[in-house]
C-alpha cells in the first residue's frame, strides 16, 4: 500500500467549495489525489471531479488511489496554464468549483532523483513535467549573470542574489554544476542564516530555480484568468499557496475581480463598464490549525484564499 502525500486543509477546502451542488469541480493540481479523494468521499454522487497534473508519475499514483471513484473522476496530464483547453477537450463548459493546491508535493521533495530537495543529493533537475526540456542545471548554464540574478532575486526574494551568482560562476569555471548537493554547498558558503532561522540558506535559491523552471507564477496567472469564464454562478475558487509570491498573485486577482471597475480614481464615474466577477469569502487567508501543523509540519506556510463567482 503506497504512502500518500498529506493534503493540506482538506476540511476547510471541503467547507468552502459548493459541494452540495451537482456538477464538476476542477482540481488543477492533482498531486497524490488527496483533495480529490476527500471531496469525492464527502459529497453527493452528482459531484464529479476533473483533475490535472503536469507530473505523469503523480497521475499514476493518484489513479490507483481514486480507483473506487472511476465513474466520478477524470484525470488528465497537463499544465495549469492549459487548464481551460484541457477542460474543453473533456467536454467541460461549466464548473461549480476550482481548487489549486500550489507548489511542490512531498513525493517530489522526497525523491532525490527529481532534483527538488536540498537535503538529499540528486541531479539538479526540478522539472515537474519530466518531458519538458529545460532543467535547473540548464538555467544555471544558459542564463546570463543578470538573468540569473533576476531569477534568484525575484522568485526567491533572496537579498544575496548577486553574491550567489558570483559563487556559482566561480564553481562553473572549475566544473559544471549538475547536482542539488553541489548547488546547496555553493550557496551555503556565501549565505549564512541566523541561528534562529528555520530555513536552510539555499532554500530561496532552490525555490527561485524551481519556479523559473516550471513557470509556476505564469501558469497560475493564466489559470485564474482563463477559468473565470467557466465558473457557474456561485461557483467558488479555492487556492492554497505556500509562499508570498503565489499568495500575492491570488490576493491581487481576487481584489481586482471583486472591484470590477478599473477606471483611474480621479474619474468621478465609471466609464470602463467593468463589472465585479468575484466576491471574496476570506478577507484574511485561512491557515492550518496547530493540530494539523503538528501532524504535518510542511503545512505550516500554507494559506487558503476563497472567492465566489458573481454575475452582475
Amino acid at each position: 500500500m503506497p504512502t500518500y502525500h498529506e493534503s493540506v486543509m482538506r476540511n476547510e477546502v471541503l467547507h468552502y467549495l459548493n459541494v452540495h451542488m451537482e456538477g464538476v469541480i476542477v482540481d488543477g493540481t492533482l498531486g497524490d489525489g488527496g483533495h480529490t479523494e476527500f471531496i469525492l468521499k464527502n459529497t453527493v454522487p452528482e459531484i464529479r471531479v476533473f483533475a490535472i497534473d503536469r507530473d505523469s508519475s503523480a497521475i499514476e499514483r493518484a489513479s490507483e488511489r481514486l480507483s473506487p471513484f472511476r465513474d466520478r473522476v477524470t484525470l488528465a496530464h497537463g499544465d495549469l496554464g492549459d487548464l481551460k483547453n484541457l477542460a474543453a477537450q473533456n467536454g467541460i463548459t461549466s464548473v461549480v468549483g476550482l481548487l489549486m493546491d500550489l507548489g511542490v508535493s512531498s513525493p517530489q521533495l522526497d525523491t532525490p532523483e527529481r532534483g527538488f530537495s536540498i537535503q538529499h543529493d540528486g541531479p539538479l533537475d526540478m522539472r515537474m513535467d519530466s518531458s519538458q526540456k529545460t532543467s535547473a542545471a540548464d538555467l544555471l548554464k544558459n542564463l546570463s549573470d543578470a538573468e540569473l540574478v533576476s531569477v534568484i532575486k525575484t522568485f526567491g526574494e533572496e537579498r544575496y542574489a548577486k553574491r550567489i551568482v558570483r559563487a556559482i560562476r566561480r564553481e562553473q569555471e572549475e566544473r559544471p554544476i549538475t547536482t542539488t548537493g553541489q548547488l546547496s554547498r555553493i550557496v551555503t558558503k556565501v549565505v549564512t542564516s541566523s541561528r534562529h532561522s528555520r530555513i536552510h540558506p539555499a532554500t530561496r535559491t532552490f525555490q527561485a530555480l524551481r519556479i523559473a523552471v516550471n513557470d509556476e507564477l505564469g501558469q497560475l496567472k493564466t489559470a485564474l484568468t482563463d477559468m473565470l469564464g467557466l465558473l457557474h454562478s456561485t461557483a467558488r475558487i479555492a487556492v492554497i499557496s505556500f509562499h508570498s509570491l503565489e499568495d500575492r498573485i491570488v490576493k491581487t486577482f481576487f481584489r481586482d475581480e471583486e472591484k470590477g471597475c478599473s477606471c483611474p480614481p480621479k474619474i468621478p464615474m465609471c466609464i470602463c463598464g467593468r463589472a465585479p466577477t468575484l466576491k471574496i469569502l476570506t478577507r484574511k487567508p485561512l491557515v492550518p490549525s496547530e493540530e494539523e501543523v503538528a501532524q504535518n509540519p510542511r503545512s505550516i506556510s500554507a494559506k487558503l484564499r476563497v472567492a465566489e463567482r458573481v454575475y452582475v
